[in-house]
């Protein structure tokens, strides 16, 4: 099957891998311009990049890939489908519509629960005892197409969303390859729009709390909002970004903090392991 991806975050990357694996004739891999990294000034390319360059696959970084120029590369392809994994861009209909196949998506929930940008984290901001992963065809509207195939995994008690992520893109490289094997045999189902939820893209404000809002909403940010933005809580020394932690009772017990400028610590050792040192008075 030819196949042109289209994939940027490293969610990508074992799908794409997978592919190359299988056998599939990957045309063309188009991913997201080199950016600065969040860090520092340095240009970094995007992971998707990084691989396709490994496997030696043609890379095509448009700014926008709902340009002509866009769409003309990937027109000449004559792609029989397009994979679209973690891409960061809404594609057009105009787009969607060049492959023989049309296009499907790997997506990092059990749709329609979870359509947008942070599945993961949502899921486990919502306290949800599963997630999944998705294979949909692809529409014009935000992961809202006819699905053709799922699988649900739990989601553990004291998993973060970056481990969770990085579980969920292995699921997703291994479901995919099994359903483009059949691709032709399954018939697609709609989602039930009703029972849809959406998880936006997260905010750096989401992770700025205070003790006041329970032991059990600080453990779920703390897990769920890694690798970014994180979460602060206030303490003696100031804000502090806290990297693990527990329930205890009714209380949450970070674990693992970090103070601006300084490296990651046990939380006893930067606060102390009196009362108020780990929660607020």
């Amino acid at each position: 099957m030819k196949i042109v991806f289209a994939g940027t975050a490293e969610f990508a990357v074992p799908s794409l891998r997978a592919l190359h694996t299988a056998g599939h004739d990957i045309q063309l891999v188009i991913t997201q311009p080199d950016r600065p990294a969040r860090r520092g000034l340095k240009v970094m390319p995007p992971p998707v990049k990084v691989a396709a360059v490994e496997l030696g696959l043609p890379v095509f970084q448009p700014e926008r890939i709902r340009d002509a120029a866009a769409a003309d590369r990937l027109r000449a392809h004559r792609p029989d489908l397009l994979v679209v994994v973690a891409y960061g861009q809404i594609i057009p209909a105009s787009v969607l519509a060049i492959p023989r196949l049309g296009a499907v998506n790997v997506h990092a929930s059990l749709l329609p629960r979870h359509r947008g940008a942070a599945p993961v984290a949502h899921a486990i901001l919502a306290g949800d005892s599963e997630t999944g992963v998705t294979i949909m065809r692809m529409d014009e509207q935000l992961d809202h197409g006819p699905i053709l195939a799922a699988r649900a995994t739990p989601i553990g008690g004291t998993v973060d969303a970056a481990a969770l992520t990085t579980q969920l893109a292995s699921m997703g490289a291994e479901l995919l390859v099994e359903t483009l094997g059949r691709l032709e045999e399954i018939t697609a189902v709609e989602q039930d729009d009703r029972a849809a939820t959406v998880a936006p893209r997260l905010r750096k404000e989401d992770g700025e709390l205070e003790w006041d809002i329970g032991a059990l909403e600080i453990d779920r940010r703390v897990r769920a909002l890694q690798p970014w933005p994180g979460v602060t809580l206030p303490s003696k020394r100031g804000r502090v970004k806290v990297l693990s932690g527990h329930v205890e009772g009714d209380r949450y017990v970070p674990e693992v903090v970090q103070v601006p400028g300084k490296r990651p610590a046990p939380a006893k050792q930067v606060l102390g392991d009196g009362p108020g040192a780990r929660r607020a008075p």
